[in-house]
């Protein structure tokens, strides 16, 4: 049995997936598997379910709460019953090895960290690629409203966005600037304030012989920081836009910074 948390909640056994159809059940799910390994006290469950406004009877709809995501997980595959343990301290989600794509996800993102401080760029970018793929789409679209759960999914989106940085820059290092320049140029559109993805297209558009739209990738990035922020680009990016201006040869060497 695996639980699936990067993207809509759910359980996978061999051919067949389960998804709950409570919210309250599904957040008590979440906050179980993001800590899992740990025990989650009632008024831990109650901070997530209700985000500090909890009803009169919280604790005891927790219990209830409790009981049928047993009853679910028992349908989806804990023939045994013993998915979740129940002690003082509060409620534990056994997880096996390999049973937990946030833990996968991890694992590829330190190995891919690995590969690129030894200057391994093909395993550099085969390990965060496989980290992208397991992020399925929003985590807990609309559900993360305490603590700990929303606290998480933006954790996820920026873990990603991170990991894109990393692919593209094991691509470049590879040489493969061309392919990934219709990507970031979708991901400035997405996230038009987070200036890496401009220092990154800027330096692959001028790879790529094409110098002009490098030049002009700067103004845009200058523009959309003025009118947001009222703030100039950063350091790096104006080192970048200066260098690309008297064709440094340095560029051609290694990624700017």
């Amino acid at each position: 049995m695996r639980y699936e948390i990067l993207g809509p909640l759910r359980v996978v056994d061999g051919s067949r997936k389960f998804s709950l159809s409570a919210p309250k059940m599904e957040m008590v799910l979440a906050t179980l598997l993001v800590g899992a390994g740990h025990f989650i006290n009632k008024e831990q469950l109650i901070g997530e379910l209700w985000a500090g406004v909890p009803p009169r009877r919280a604790a005891a709809a927790v219990h209830v709460y409790i009981s049928q995501l047993r009853k679910f997980l028992v349908s989806a595959g804990d023939i045994e019953g013993h998915a979740i343990a129940t002690r003082p301290a509060g409620y534990l989600l056994n997880v096996k090895s390999g049973g937990l794509d946030l833990k996968d996800f991890q694992e590829a993102v330190r190995r891919g960290h690995a590969h690129r401080q030894a200057g391994e760029y093909e395993g550099t970018l085969e390990e965060f690629e496989r980290a992208l793929s397991l992020v399925r789409g929003q985590v807990l679209d609309g559900l993360a409203e305490g603590p700990l759960l929303s606290t998480f999914a933006a954790w996820v989106e920026e873990e990603r966005l991170q990991c894109l940085e990393e692919s593209v820059e094991a691509r470049a290092a590879l040489g493969r600037h061309r392919e990934v320049v219709g990507l970031l140029y979708g991901l400035i559109a997405d996230h038009p304030l987070r200036e890496s993805f401009y220092r990154q297209l800027m330096l692959v558009l001028y790879r790529s012989e094409r110098q002009v739209e490098a030049l002009q990738v700067f103004r845009t990035a200058q523009r959309v920081l003025r009118s947001e922020l009222g703030l100039e680009p950063c350091r790096s990016l104006r080192r970048l836009h200066q260098a690309i201006l008297t064709s440094d040869r340095e560029l051609d060497l290694s990624m700017a910074s």
